[in-house]
């Protein structure tokens, strides 16, 4: 099975989420944080560094509830910007 290759978009999407997920971390550590969530340290390095900018749904739901979370608040924090167009007036 082959691979789309991720745009440039899905990329900083998934540093965006790395970002958040280790300022939500903050002093503690990837061990404590991936047992918590039931993944392992190896899943949780890789998704903070941006080499799995697409994580499954429920690993990133799991790592929400460890560290405390919203989805929703993910939601808002990783999506990409609308686009803004401007009303006709």
């Amino acid at each position: 099975m082959v691979r789309t290759p991720l745009t440039p978009e899905e990329r900083h999407r998934g540093e965006r989420l790395g970002a958040l997920l280790r300022e939500a971390r903050g002093g503690r550590s990837m061990v404590e944080i991936a047992a918590s969530a039931g993944i392992s340290a190896e899943t949780l390095r890789k998704i903070e560094t941006g080499r799995a900018p697409t994580p499954a749904f429920f690993t990133v739901a799991a790592l929400a509830g460890a560290l405390g979370l919203s989805m929703d608040d993910l939601l808002a924090r990783c999506a990409p910007e609308p686009d803004v167009v401007p009303l006709a007036g």
